[in-house]
């Protein structure tokens, strides 16, 4: 694999937009025609990235880097991930994942967080998988789940 993150820009914003996760996974992730108008609103604390293996686009990931936010679990976090259909379970998510716990590194951040819906085609075993812990905490029924950083 050759993966590496990537701007949106105007070359592949249309192909970012198209990316599609399996369908039962629709109704726990926004498409990321709906994210990237959220990024462009919050540009200074919006990350989005495209993740692709070598010329192939193969996932989607927008962190969230905020640290004055009054919430703490908005102040560094995962916003997104979309994995294309088809694609998961090779790496991608993970990669992805880890590349935007180095950028928070990067920022002097210690402590990622993400949320999600907990339903059976949701990511919470992924998450577990990478070493969040949920926090008890909730928003918006969503389970709170933070990752704390070498």
């Amino acid at each position: 694999m050759s993966l590496r993150l990537e701007l949106v820009t105007t070359d592949n914003v249309l192909d970012a937009c198209a990316l599609k996760v399996e369908p039962e996974q629709e109704e726990v992730v926004a498409p990321v025609a709906v994210s990237l108008p959220e990024a462009y609103t919050q540009p200074g604390s919006a990350w989005p990235r495209l993740v692709y293996d070598g010329e192939h686009l193969v996932g989607f990931i927008m962190g969230g880097f905020d640290p004055d936010s009054p919430v703490d679990f908005f102040r560094c976090g995962i916003w997104r991930l979309n994995i294309a259909a088809g694609r998961q379970g090779a790496g991608y998510g993970r990669f992805a994942v880890e590349q935007l716990c180095a950028e928070a590194r990067r920022r002097g951040q210690t402590r990622v967080t993400v949320l999600w819906v907990p339903q059976p085609h949701g990511p919470e075993q992924f998450y577990l998988r990478l070493g969040f812990t949920p926090t008890r905490q909730t928003f918006h029924g969503q389970v709170v789940a933070e990752r704390f950083l070498d």
